[in-house]
């Protein structure tokens, strides 16, 4: 067994969440040996013709990958796991939300654009693939931004993928809206955190009004041009928002959980052209260290 492949307590807890194995067909190859590879790119960033031969043949694991990102088995796995964790009391409510950028290789530039509806959902209810394919600038060079929402355990809750320069605040309900951890026996799904902690790079009246509509708390400091905008308008401008700083603190954990997420060079490094297959790629480094 090489550095970074799963272990047998590790598969086992993985297979009980992949899907079935085709009854009819051609009998595939060996799933764990295949993940091992998909998971082995992702780590190390390399092109996929570069995966080792113990995994394979390269084009094996990449059809999987891709067969997996197309029918949302990436997702599904990953929800299923958030189930199992929330399940056991490992989820603690109180979420932070933060954004991080990550550099895009030359290799990730020039995907087909012409042809592409970005305004029409699929109709699975899966993310469809932008026209700007999530890569913008930012300072210069082309970046991806990956926007997180991060329990106190550690556990991504939500993750949203858009170009490098687009800000945070705008994304901020399209990241609480992806926060939807089903139940094990059914009924509603889990999709109100207790309370939210973000920067003040979230310091707007719609961001306190959406928290305060859906009856979340949060802590988010105000920034300062808000706070003198506030005083100069005297009694009009009404209360300062409630601040704790000592509860601020335990915003660290997205931070944490940044840098653990980066640790996987795939997603530290955008090296995939289309941004559907860059999200499977995160979901699948959050699958593999929720094991």
């Amino acid at each position: 067994m090489a550095r970074g492949d799963l272990t047998d307590e590790q598969w086992a807890r993985l297979e009980a969440v992949l899907p079935p194995l085709p009854r009819m067909g051609r009998k595939p190859r060996d799933r764990r040996q295949c993940f091992d590879g998909i998971w082995w790119r992702a780590r190390t960033g390399s092109p996929w013709r570069d995966v080792p031969e113990r995994y394979g043949p390269w084009e094996t694991a990449y059809t999987l990958f891709r067969r997996w990102q197309i029918d949302g088995t990436w997702a599904r796995v990953l929800k299923k796991l958030q189930v199992k964790a929330d399940a056991a009391g490992h989820i603690e409510w109180e979420v932070s939300v933060d954004s991080t950028i990550c550099r895009a290789h030359q290799h990730a530039a020039g995907a087909r654009k012409r042809g592409l509806d970005p305004g029409r959902a699929r109709e699975d209810g899966l993310a469809a693939e932008p026209a700007d394919h999530a890569i913008g600038r930012s300072r210069g060079v082309l970046t991806t931004k990956i926007h997180l929402a991060v329990d106190s355990s550690f556990h991504v809750l939500a993750a949203v993928i858009t170009a490098g320069q687009r800000g945070d605040a705008p994304v901020f309900t399209e990241v609480m809206d992806r926060i939807r951890v089903p139940l094990p026996g059914g009924g509603r799904p889990r999709v109100r955190p207790d309370h939210v902690l973000a920067d003040r790079a979230y310091s707007s009246r719609q961001i306190r009004e959406y928290l305060r509509h859906r009856q979340i708390q949060h802590t988010i400091p105000e920034k300062r041009d808000q706070a003198g905008h506030r005083l100069r308008r005297g009694s009009a401008g009404g209360r300062p928002p409630g601040f704790d700083r000592e509860m601020y603190k335990r915003r660290n954990r997205v931070e944490c959980r940044i840098g653990l997420l980066k640790q996987a060079r795939g997603v530290a490094t955008r090296y995939d052209k289309l941004a559907v297959r860059y999200e499977a790629t995160v979901q699948l480094t959050l699958i593999r260290q929720a094991l």
